[in-house]
């Protein structure tokens, strides 16, 4: 569920948060400082706010929020937790609602968690997992013990690229991203749902405008996306990991082909569409992403950081990319705009990838979830 804050809190957290790890950030145009409110329904705090909402998870992947603002996460080995937020904004303990029976082996398990837009009616939110015998769509209703009801199966899996981001777009359709499940052939075969992005009815159809309208198949020629974003005018842009030269951030468009395994970051190829942005490896490993207005946060786990873009109207990267809280909190895999107008991010440092020679180190209080006010990051730490 992508939810953006207003235009000015908006404009004024990616403006700050952009600003972290670079020194004093750089006036804006006008010469006057930053505008920096804190966002309706954020706890009344000191103006450096950072809350810790929940710590020794075992890899929290999944998050989404209840109408309620009850926040719903999903650690990958099966467990679906819920956090309630009180009138206060004060963030409760983390309760257990029930578990999926999951094969979390390598990169496997709970991935991706939807929250059904008419929640309030079907009580209804969509899990990606990895079953024993493959990755499927299912719904359940987290207040209740009923089995998961499959909506869409047959997606393929392994141990690692896997995919999982699910999230609702703003056409109601249900969108997934799926890896090619180590099968780089998967990616450009369009009868397979593996190094796709579907997009479905909530009963699994293929929805209304799909380039082939038989098909869920929405894009095609990726090899694991985690991360899918809607801009502020309605555009898809998802996260991409490449293999060993570079990682991209893809302009989503209907029907178009992203190359793998052709082609890993630009390749000039006119049958394929070149990512609008990339990163090397060790710096991105990017997963969770949204939008705060026209810029793009994504949460990364090999570069250890929160990467902030800003696009134009034209869909190009307009200036250079910022890095904020690097190396502070270790791998970093979730990314949500909380509607307690907070940036919610998780940690993943006990998914076994969390190791000193590449400059990470667990401790007792990982997995965490970590929430971030717009006030604390116009004191330049976030």
């Amino acid at each position: 569920m992508r939810r953006l804050l207003s235009a000015a809190a908006a404009a004024a957290a990616a403006f700050t948060l952009a600003s972290c790890s670079f020194g004093e950030p750089p006036e804006p145009e006008t010469g006057e400082p930053p505008n920096l409110p804190t966002p309706s329904g954020a706890p009344e705090s000191p103006a450096t706010f950072m809350d810790v909402v929940a710590e020794g998870l075992d890899v929290p992947w999944g998050l989404d929020f209840l109408p309620d603002g009850t926040a719903i996460v999903g650690e990958r080995t099966g467990r679906l937790l819920q956090i309630p937020i009180a009138a206060d904004g004060t963030a409760g303990e983390p309760v257990e609602l029930r578990t999926v029976d999951v094969d979390d082996t390598g990169e496997g398990g709970l991935l991706g968690i939807a929250v059904s837009p008419n929640y309030d009616d079907d009580h209804a939110v969509y899990v990606y997992y990895t079953s024993g015998d493959d990755n499927r769509i299912v719904r359940v209703d987290p207040t209740s013990d009923a089995a998961p009801e499959p909506v869409l199966t047959g997606i393929p899996s392994s141990d690692h690229h896997n995919g999982g981001a699910l999230e609702f777009g703003p056409d109601g359709f249900l969108y997934a991203a799926t890896g090619d499940a180590g099968d780089d052939a998967a990616a450009q075969d369009p009868d397979s749902l593996g190094g796709k992005i579907l997009r479905i009815t909530t009963d699994g159809a293929p929805a209304d405008g799909n380039p082939d309208p038989a098909s869920p198949v929405y894009s095609l020629g990726h090899r694991n996306i985690e991360g899918l974003a809607w801009n502020a005018a309605g555009e898809l842009y998802a996260t991409e990991f490449g293999q060993d030269i570079a990682d991209e951030v893809n302009r989503i468009e209907p029907g178009a082909n992203y190359g793998w395994p052709y082609y890993e970051g630009p390749g000039g190829d006119p049958k394929y569409t070149d990512p609008v942005l990339t990163w090397e490896p060790f710096e991105g490993s990017c997963a969770g992403a949204v939008f705060l207005e026209d810029s793009l946060v994504t949460a990364c786990l090999r570069g250890q950081r929160l990467w902030i873009a800003r696009f134009d109207s034209s869909g190009a990267v307009a200036g250079e990319p910022q890095a904020a809280v690097v190396s502070e909190f270790g791998r970093l895999r979730s990314v949500a705009m909380g509607p307690d107008g907070m940036l919610w991010v998780t940690t993943s440092n006990r998914d076994g990838r969390c190791v000193e020679e590449r400059g990470c180190t667990a401790n007792e209080a990982d997995d965490r979830i970590i929430r971030f006010s717009t006030s604390y990051a116009a004191q330049g730490r976030v």
